[in-house]
């Protein structure tokens, strides 16, 4: 029985991520088909419409705005429907946590975050992996009486949260890692499997350093 529910919780962990990524994808296409598609079904003359094209419809409109947010005329509608979003009590809520949410998974930000570090701790030897978000702060109103200050945000497990932390530069270590494999490692608490470290990388290192001994 033991071997069993091995089995099936080894089952379920492979299982559910997929699940889950095939259910939203799905609920995320099936929306754009079921709204976009009525409204091309009626908008288009008979027969024109083929089951799909709202879905079609619905990428296309995505790309149309990120094309349409490097405009300088459309840049001050989207500012002025977002100051309007923002006066409302709990639709500024939901929409900051969501947008700073979406902007810290982006494309846009890994490079802002593609240095990871280890942070050491005050008076022991805890080390806690984060990710650097400014090198200077000489832009904000802080005195942190830190020698050479920078900001490091430390990401909580399963994003419940996290702490940005302003500490000297002395107190942090490079790590040299993805963003990508750090992200994942600190979200899911240690447990996730990093890939192994590449071959060809590690064949060249010993290479090298015979190279410069000799």
């Amino acid at each position: 029985m033991n071997t069993i529910g091995k089995l099936f919780l080894k089952g379920l962990a492979v299982t559910i991520p997929v699940a889950l990524t095939l259910a939203i994808t799905w609920w995320m296409a099936a929306g754009a088909e079921h709204l976009l598609g009525r409204m091309l079904e009626v908008t288009l003359p008979k027969g024109w419409y083929v089951p799909g094209m709202g879905l079609a419809a619905g990428i296309a409109l995505i790309l149309l705005v990120g094309v349409l947010s490097h405009v300088i005329i459309f840049q001050q509608l989207f500012d002025w429907g977002e100051a309007l979003l923002n006066r409302l009590p709990v639709v500024k809520t939901i929409y900051t946590a969501l947008k700073d949410f979406i902007a810290y998974l982006g494309p846009g930000n890994q490079g802002q975050f593609s240095r990871v570090v280890l942070v050491r701790m005050p008076g022991n030897e805890l080390q806690l992996l984060g990710f650097v978000t400014r090198e200077q702060l000489s832009d904000l109103p802080l005195d942190t009486g830190q020698d050479e200050p920078i900001a490091v945000y430390l990401p909580m497990s399963y994003m419940i949260g996290g702490y940005t932390l302003f500490v000297p530069r002395s107190a942090v270590t490079p790590v040299d890692m993805p963003f990508e494999q750090a992200m994942r490692l600190t979200l899911t608490g240690g447990v996730t499997r990093l890939s192994p470290p590449d071959p060809d990388k590690a064949e060249q290192a010993p290479a090298k350093d015979k190279t410069t001994s000799g």
